[in-house]
Parts: C-alpha cells; sequence; structure tokens
C-alpha cells in the first residue's frame, strides 16, 4: 500500500504540474524516478488491447501495467479536477511566488536530465541547441485560436498531452497557443462531460502513439534525446520567469482579459514598470525551495538510470 500511495502521490504532482502553463507533467515524473515505466507501460497499450480483444484479460493487464497506470492516473486526475481552480486562483493573485517555486524546479530538473549524459560532444550540444531554441520558439510564438468544435477538441487533446509527457513543455502551454486553456479549464470546473470525453479520446490517442516513440528514442538514442529534453527544459524557463509585462491581451470566452503575449523584466524594472513590490526575497525562498523539493523527490524515488529501459 505504500508503494500505492507513494505512486498516487507522484500522479497528483504531476497533474498539478499539468494545470500550470509553463510546467511538464513529464518533468515530473522524471525527478520521481517513474518516467521510464510510465513510457513503457503507455507503449505496451495497444498490445494489450489486442490481448483482451482475444479474451486473455489477465495478461493483458500485465502486459499493459494496467495497476501502475490506474492509479497514478488517479492521482493526476484528483489534482486535475481538485487543483483546477486553486491553482488558478494562485497565479491570479501571487503570481510571483508560484512561477518562482516552479522556475527553481525545473531549472534543478534539468540539471537531473543532463547528468543522465554519459558524454557530451558536438552532436550531444547540437541536440541541446535545437531542444532550447525550440522550447524557447514555443514560449513566444503568438497563440492562435482554434473553434470549439468537436474535432478541434480532439486534436487540442492530442497536441497537449505529447506535450504534457515532454520533460520541459508544458501541455497547459501547447493548450494556451491553440486557443483552448481557458475552454478546457472552464470544462473542467463545470464538469462538461461532453468535452471532456472527447478531449480524453484525443489524449488517449496521442499519448499512446508519441509515448511509443519517445521510448524507442530514449532506447536507440538515449544521449542525443536525453542531450534535446536538457535544452527543452531550460529553454522553457522563458516561459516561467517570474517578473513579467503583458504586452497584449485577449478577450475569453467569458469575457475576461487574459494575457497573450509577455515580456520578461527584472525585478527592479518590473517593479518601476508596475508599480508593485517585486516580492525578491520570497520569490528566492520560494525558488530554492522548489529545488529542495525535486531532490528531495529524487533523493525518495532512488532512481535507476534511463539506460535500465535498454535491458528491458
Amino acid at each position: 500500500m505504500k508503494k500505492y500511495f507513494l505512486l498516487y502521490a507522484k500522479g497528483v504532482a504531476m497533474g498539478a504540474a499539468d494545470v500550470v502553463p509553463g510546467v511538464s507533467g513529464g518533468t515530473i515524473a522524471f525527478i520521481s524516478g517513474i518516467y521510464d515505466e510510465l513510457l513503457k507501460s503507455i507503449s505496451s497499450m495497444p498490445r494489450a488491447g489486442l490481448l483482451a480483444v482475444r479474451g486473455r484479460f489477465g495478461e493483458a493487464w500485465v502486459t499493459a501495467n494496467a495497476t501502475f497506470l490506474l492509479v497514478l492516473f488517479a492521482g493526476i486526475l484528483t489534482s486535475v479536477v481538485s487543483l483546477a481552480r486553486l491553482i488558478t486562483y494562485l497565479l491570479e493573485q501571487h503570481p510571483i511566488p508560484v512561477w518562482s517555486f516552479f522556475f527553481g524546479l525545473v531549472l534543478v530538473s534539468a540539471h537531473l536530465v543532463s547528468r543522465e549524459i554519459s558524454r557530451w560532444n558536438w552532436t550531444r550540444i547540437l541536440s541541446f541547441a535545437v531542444g532550447a531554441g525550440f522550447a524557447y520558439w514555443i514560449t513566444v510564438a503568438s497563440p492562435v485560436h482554434l473553434d470549439t468544435d468537436p474535432l478541434s477538441i480532439f486534436l487540442a487533446g492530442a497536441v497537449a498531452i505529447c506535450a504534457m509527457i515532454l520533460p520541459g513543455i508544458s501541455g497547459s502551454f501547447i493548450l494556451l497557443l491553440l486557443g483552448m486553456y481557458s475552454f478546457v479549464l472552464g470544462s473542467v470546473k463545470a464538469l462538461d462531460i461532453t468535452v471532456l470525453v472527447l478531449f480524453a479520446s484525443g489524449c488517449a490517442v496521442g499519448l499512446v502513439s508519441f509515448a511509443g516513440f519517445l521510448r524507442w528514442l530514449l532506447r536507440c538514442y538515449r544521449d542525443l534525446s536525453l542531450a534535446f529534453l536538457t535544452g527543452l527544459m531550460l529553454g522553457s524557463l522563458n516561459k516561467i520567469w517570474p517578473w513579467k509585462e503583458t504586452l497584449t491581451w485577449f478577450t475569453d470566452r467569458h469575457g475576461q482579459q487574459v494575457p497573450l503575449l509577455q515580456a520578461n523584466l527584472l525585478p527592479a524594472r518590473f517593479a518601476e514598470i508596475s508599480g508593485q513590490d517585486p516580492q525578491l526575497l520570497l520569490a528566492i525562498v520560494l525558488a530554492v525551495l522548489g529545488v529542495a523539493l525535486v531532490l528531495g523527490l529524487e533523493w525518495l524515488a532512488g532512481r535507476q538510470p534511463l539506460s535500465s529501459d535498454q535491458n528491458q
């Protein structure tokens, strides 16, 4: 029971991270030591489905590692449903401490991923640079606005879930870029079953498809993949820098003003422009707390290196 409770708690942490635009649940999965098993279990689901169709339910359950997935996704779902309102409130009312906490979390997570790389050379450096450049481009890209028709909701789920299992790329931020974040989060709060089923169906298709590909990359091109992931995480820090100036706004479907494009500022410049307290000391404390939390999770998990998947 202790093992499953800890797994459930990791799912809760992943769900909380995925609600925040700019932070990835994949980062939490990696630093908590379940990333390999998560990818392996998800990529095994099509084979498990075929076994289930043939009536071999016990074998299908074991093949998909279904107990692991059910406990983990129960934690994620619990977190998304219960924390969506709280995290939305904290981001609106206390943005600097929240962003500072996640900034420290992602920064030290990038260090842990880079530590897994056995040897750096020009190909690894290039892969790192591509990952960092791609993540930075994602954070400054101008959002589009998809319609809220069934196909768009399904596609948004399929694309966003791929980001959610990539350390450094936030599924929530992808939804922001697609113009679907407020709509999906509002549907979660209102428990709009039709929207949630469509979105979950897209997530399921995207998750199974992408997890197998990502696992293959980590197995066959481990160092290159880890260098790319490290770059993704560091490049994404541009999005979660705590002090920002909003340049443009857009009005969501509820008539609320939501930041569209933002520019990062130094704390002193932020105070000068906004007239608000930059809360520098509190920001530093929260960032250090994020670092300490990640190191604590790593210690509790007793992580095995990603190369262990090569032997399975």
